[in-house]
């Protein structure tokens, strides 16, 4: 079981163990590519040229992706992340149909051998393709920074949830700015269905202490239950 199991054993029961892959498409650039790129000119070449190559090597990368979440689950996951990191530089059309599919593939198979472990999609830029994300069938979408939060709840609906999108560039900001900003995404994304998270990676150089208050002003968030449930709004309590 290998780094999984070990991990899993560490943690045990005091926090949830996520896991994650990149989707097809994204590990594809890096193959097709040969590292990383700016302008993904070769592989949206080949989506023209070698049409027939590509979907044979999208295919291949589902499976054995499938095959290593099961694993990361059996493992002692909870949950699964799926980043769809160059996902973004597609056409919404073309993602539709060079990156969609395999994705769709995933969680088909996925859902029958670990039908209780939440899933989550992340795409970077993903402003143009949310609802397309939705049609996925994961159980939450990641939003980047650069999507408001409230008009990312607006659109994808109340029936899924969603993670983010603090700006890690924050991070470097003076705490009590972190501290505004993680309230304003959390007031938007309202009282149900939201996994506070930055809305990417933790940048280089960030100051550790940023990221302790990060968590430390995370767990001191919650929502007062209104007397009048028909009537009133759950507020934030900071």
């Amino acid at each position: 079981m290998g780094v999984y199991s070990d991990g899993f054993v560490q943690v045990g029961d005091r926090a949830a163990v996520l896991g994650f892959v990149g989707a097809p498409w994204t590990i594809a650039t890096y193959i097709v590519e040969g590292g990383t790129t700016r302008t993904y000119t070769t592989i949206k070449r080949m989506c023209h040229t070698s049409p027939h190559v590509l979907r044979a090597l999208l295919s291949h990368l589902a499976q054995a992706i499938t095959e290593y979440i099961v694993f990361q689950v059996e493992s002692g996951a909870h949950c699964i992340q799926i980043f769809d990191s160059s996902g973004g530089q597609l056409t919404p059309e073309m993602w539709e149909h060079r990156s969609k599919p395999y994705i769709e593939e995933i969680v088909r198979v996925v859902r029958k051998k670990c039908p209780k472990t939440p899933l989550v999609l992340y795409i970077n830029g993903n402003g143009g393709l949310l609802e397309r994300m939705k049609g996925t069938g994961v159980d939450v979408i990641g939003l980047d920074w650069t999507v408001n939060m409230a008009d990312g709840r607006r659109r994808l609906g109340s029936g899924i949830g969603v993670q983010g999108n603090v700006d890690p560039a924050y991070l470097f900001s003076p705490l009590p700015t972190l501290t505004e900003e993680i309230q304003r995404v959390v007031r938007c994304a309202g009282p149900r269905g939201h996994i506070l998270n930055l809305g990417h990676g933790v940048l280089v150089r960030t100051p550790e202490e940023a990221v302790a208050h990060f968590f430390d002003v995370s767990k001191t968030l919650k929502y007062d239950a209104p007397q009048n449930h028909a009537i009133e709004e759950p507020k934030l309590v900071a």
